[in-house]
This record gives C-alpha cells, structure tokens and sequence, in this order.
C-alpha cells in the first residue's frame, strides 16, 4: 500500500482529467433522461478501451519513451494521424471544458452580470499561471486532495440519494428510445468520452516520463498497479453520478440545459434537493473543483502533447529541454480556446457533441496504434500484453467500429 501512495501520479493525474465533462455532465444526462439502462454503455466503454490506455503505461514504463514516439517508430502516417487528431482536440476540447467551469464558477458565486467568455478568460489566466510556475510537481500535490474529497462527497451523496428512493415519474412519461437518431448520437457522445478521450492514452505515458525525473522509476507491475486503481476510480464515479441523475430526474421530464450557467444550477440542485441546502456551498465547491482540476491537467497534458508531436516532427530536434516553449504552448492553448469560447456564444453543448462525436470515431483506429506499439519489437516478448488483453482489444476496436458505422446508417436513412 505504501508503495501504491508513493507511486500515486499519472493514473490520479488520469482519473483527475477524466472526471470532468464524461462524468459531470454527460453520466448525470444519462441517468436523467434514458434512467439506469446507460449503465450498460458506461461499462462497455469502460472496460472495452481499458487495453487502449493500459498500452499508453505499459508501453513507456518498458521502453522509457512515449506512445507517440511509438507512432512514429511505426512509420510517418502513424504520427501525422495523431497530430490531426490533437489539433481537433486543441479547438474543442479545452474550450468545452472551460465553459462547463466557467459555468459552475458563475453559479458557485452567483455572479449573475458575469458572462461566460470573461470568467473563461480568468480562469485561463489562472491556470496558465498555475501550470508555468508550478508544474507536474504542483499539478501532482494538488490533485491528490481533491479527487480523494470528491470520491468521499460523491458516495456520500449517492448513498443519500438511493436511501431517499427515486423521484416520483409523470404520469404520462413516456422514456426516450435508445436507437433512433438522438438515442444512438447521445450513445456516442457518452462512449467517446467515457472514461475519456482514447487520444489520451498518450498523456499519460508523457505524465510518467515526467514523474520519473523527480522519482525513482517504479516496475511495469507497480506502475500498471497504479494506473488501474486510477481507472477503477472513475468507473466508479461515473456510475454515482448516473445513480444521482437516474433516481433524482428519470421521468419528471427535466432536461438539463446546454447553458452552461444554467446547467451548473441544475446539477447542484440535484445535490441540495437531497441533502439539504446547507450543503450547497459544499457541493457547489466540489462540482467546481471537479472542472477545475479536469481544466488543469487537461491544458498540461494538451501542451505537452503538441511539444512532443512538434518535437517529432522538427528534422533538426530543436524543441528538446526548452522549457520556455512549454510557457509559451500553455498560453497559446488558453488563446486559441478563449476565442472558440467567444465565437460559440457560451453554448457547450456543441463544444461537448463535436469533441466527443471526434473522439468516439477514432477511438478504434488509436486502439489500434496503440496495440501495434505493444507489440512491436520496441517491447520484448515478456513485457508484450497478455493474450486475453490482446483479444479485448480486438473486441474493443470490433465493437467501436460497427457502433460508429452504425451510426452513420442512421444519420444516412433519416
């Protein structure tokens, strides 16, 4: 167990980043609106791209180097598909999340002059300055506190809620098919970002590099020991918050905004219904931190990334160990995204279905680069995933992929 504290890093880092929007927003839509049928995709996702993460730390831990330089190990195309698919994540992303915060951020202090665009851009601000001056080091510290505060308040407030019993249904409430066109479109939205974006993958393999500057580097064992309890967590915390959106909205006919503001309301009223509004200022503090922590190592692990890819890319490797680059792609990722912010209007309800619709159609084709790296001769033949993991992956990539075709015939019929 000590080992396991001491080894805490890029799996808490993971289940920090992951339990943003995926779970905030989109586990709690699902249990309000479809009711506890979406527990089955929840679990599906999660357990069918375990392979696709778990490649990401296996495949660094053994080599010392990124899935990304794995991609380009694999050939050119490899890494070109990966860039395209970053910068997609860069104008989409960063931007959604940030105005699910800045939504909460409005609610928690009830600055009902401010608009979303300008607390975006303190937010921002903040952050950027937080991940120049402090680094991994800092964006390790604080993380561990709190995803273990939101881990207690979640399972406290689910048991309130399921000991409560369920909200009485409309009389005449009739539940939303699952597979017609906006059944299937939500599907996907919840899949491509539960846990999170399969891109992600990547992330982690750069937050254990960075770990391993300033600690000495654990065993694949304890390493991938590690990132499972991280992964655990947020399979966990997604089904608490569908439980709390299933038993507190399935059937009354309440839909939850796409207004940022106004859905960061509805999310906390949830909360408060249940426990009492002394609680409010609690809640309220822990949605926000919530988003806040998801902003943070999310703007971090996006900069890293476009660095790693453009260090890749430069035929005379210019970019290695210049750290002012890093200062200068954290501010240029918070500009970029104010300014999609600004031009969507505070809606991230679009933000939200583009990002995840993105992620849910290339998940099998990262799936799949990722596998090609563990088993490639980067890895020798002990350290290579073991036949079961190989063959869920297979089913991981199958199932995707049909689901995404899926899709289309139905966007094509209607």
């Amino acid at each position: 167990m000590k080992t396991l504290i001491r080894n805490l890093g890029p799996g808490l880092l993971f289940a920090s980043m992951a339990i943003g929007t995926s779970h905030l927003v989109l586990s709690t839509k699902a249990g309000a609106q479809y009711g506890w049928i979406m527990i089955v995709p929840i679990i599906l996702a999660n357990v069918l791209k375990y392979p696709f993460f778990e490649f990401g730390v296996r495949y660094t831990s053994v080599t010392n180097t990124t899935l990304i330089q794995g991609y380009l190990n694999r050939g050119k195309g490899y890494l070109w598909f990966y860039a395209a698919i970053t910068v997609t994540t860069i104008f989409t992303l960063l931007a959604a999340l940030y105005t699910v915060t800045a939504g909460l951020f409005i609610n928690l202090f009830k600055l009902d002059g401010a608009s979303i665009g300008s607390v975006a851009f303190g937010l921002f601000a903040f952050i950027s300055a937080l991940l120049i001056i402090g680094r991994y080091r800092f964006l390790e510290l604080s993380l561990k506190m709190v995803v273990g505060i939101l881990f207690v308040a979640l399972l406290a407030t689910t048991f309130l809620v399921v000991a409560k019993g369920r909200t009485e249904a409309a009389q005449d409430f009739e539940p939303l098919p699952l597979f017609d066109g906006a059944g299937v479109l939500f599907i996907i939205g919840l899949m491509g970002w539960m846990p999170t974006a399969v891109e992600a993958s990547s992330w982690v393999s750069l937050w254990s590099l960075e770990k391993w500057k300033v600690q000495k580097k654990p065993t694949l064992q304890q390493s991938l020991q590690e990132f499972n309890t991280g992964y655990v967590l947020t399979a966990l915390l997604a089904i608490f918050f569908l439980v709390i959106g299933w038993y507190t909205l399935y059937g009354t006919r309440t839909e939850l905004s796409g207004n940022a503001v106004q859905f960061a309301d509805q999310v906390v009223s949830l909360f408060t219904t249940h426990i009492g509004q002394w609680a409010y200022p609690f809640i309220a503090v822990s949605a926000f931190a919530t988003m806040f922590s998801t902003c943070m190592t999310a703007h971090d692990a996006i900069a890293r990334v476009g660095l790693d890819i453009a260090e890749l890319l430069s035929p005379k490797k210019i970019l290695s160990g210049n750290k002012r680059l890093f200062s200068f792609t954290v501010i240029l990722l918070a500009l970029i995204n104010f300014l999609v912010i600004w031009l969507f209007g505070g809606n991230m309800g679009q933000l939200v279905a583009l990002a995840t619709f993105v992620s849910f159609v290339v998940a099998p084709v990262i799936g799949y680069m990722n596998l090609k790296n563990v088993t490639s001769t980067d890895m020798a033949l002990e350290f290579q995933p073991p036949r079961p993991l190989k063959w869920l992956t297979y089913l991981g990539i199958v199932f995707l992929s049909l689901f995404a075709v899926y899709y289309f015939y139905i966007v094509l019929v209607q």
